[in-house]
């Protein structure tokens, strides 16, 4: 049976959140257990721990997260508020973004740890890329990893055209920020921070950036602030250092073109197919592009009886995507 000294250090691990200590101090129980002879329990621990391990990125949560009440008053209509269960692997990512994903979800699961020792966790990303390449997705990636709600900013409410009420509601977005842990996604980003001299309006433009930038830095909360957007040109200069990473998304090339083809079809039958001439196909759309002539083309074969998906199914919608986008 496992010391008094080994259950109180997997107890304080799992309050920490510290999975790697745990898992170790796991093992030193099966090891302990071995080594009295009890080699069937040890064995059955020590496969336990090897399931832990398995999954490539971080065991799941130890539970489920809470759903909280919606967002009340005024901020019901600044922010909705959903629970994604979506994982490292349901998105199709770059090695340098998932690298920059897996860093922030790990030490968002030892905040305390690193906390303890007086430093901060990374919590600020900058998304900047093509439509459909993944960022708002990605908000849903880190929410599903870390058991926390995605809260997502209508930025058509949160504009207006009143001098003085925009940088007041970027005000109260903020102190939910601070009262209820969760992922905030800024989408259209360039609306709120946009450089100061490029727009006829630059006396309220300037107070509703400088009025982000304060209230970024006065945030110490622990929740995780995600801005996204597709012109990362527009962006005033003052906001970059403001985050803790800056995500570059491109649209998918031939390798990454595959995979997305492969897991759209995963569940159908499919007849032979030219995996790489579909890629060569679809240079140049998106992975929301290649989501959905995947889905014309399942589609297709669902109303016609078909009993295998074909290559020239594939060809034919990834064509008319590609013609649609064109025009």
């Amino acid at each position: 049976m496992a010391s008094a000294e080994q259950i109180k250090a997997l107890l304080k691990s799992y309050m920490e959140g510290d999975d790697s200590q745990f898992l170790a101090v796991a093992m030193q129980v099966a090891a302990h257990e071995a080594k009295r002879g009890h080699g069937k329990l040890a064995q059955e621990l020590r496969a336990m721990i090897d399931q832990a391990k398995a999954n490539k990125y971080f065991p799941k949560p130890h539970k489920k997260s809470i759903p909280i009440a919606q967002p009340r008053g005024e901020l019901s209509a600044l922010l909705s508020v959903s629970y994604p269960k979506l994982r490292l692997p349901d998105i199709i990512l770059n090695s340098q973004i998932s690298e920059k994903l897996i860093r922030l979800i790990k030490e968002q699961r030892q905040i305390k740890k690193i906390r303890s020792y007086g430093l901060s966790p990374r919590r600020r990303l900058l998304l900047v890329g093509p439509p459909g390449t993944g960022k708002t997705m990605t908000a849903s990636i880190v929410a599903g990893e870390l058991g926390l709600p995605l809260f997502e900013v209508r930025v058509d409410s949160l504009i207006t055209r009143y001098m003085g009420e925009t940088a007041a509601k970027l005000r109260l977005i903020f102190d939910a920020i601070k009262q209820v842990r969760g992922v905030y996604l800024f989408d259209e980003f360039d609306s709120i921070g946009s450089q100061r001299h490029i727009t006829n309006d630059v006396g309220e433009i300037r107070r509703i950036l400088n009025s982000f930038l304060q209230l970024i830095e006065q945030d110490d909360s622990d929740s995780i602030l995600l801005a996204a957007t597709n012109h990362p040109e527009l962006l005033d200069h003052a906001l970059f250092r403001r985050f803790d990473d800056v995500l570059e998304y491109e649209l998918p090339q031939t390798e990454n073109i595959i995979k997305a083809l492969k897991a759209g079809l995963s569940a159908f039958k499919k007849a032979i197919i030219n995996w790489e001439q579909l890629a060569d196909i679809a240079i140049g759309l998106s992975y929301a592009d290649i989501t959905r002539a995947v889905e014309e083309a399942m589609k297709n074969t669902i109303i016609n009886d078909l009993e295998k998906i074909t290559h020239v199914d594939i060809l034919k919608t990834l064509s008319e995507r590609k013609s649609i986008l064109n025009k």
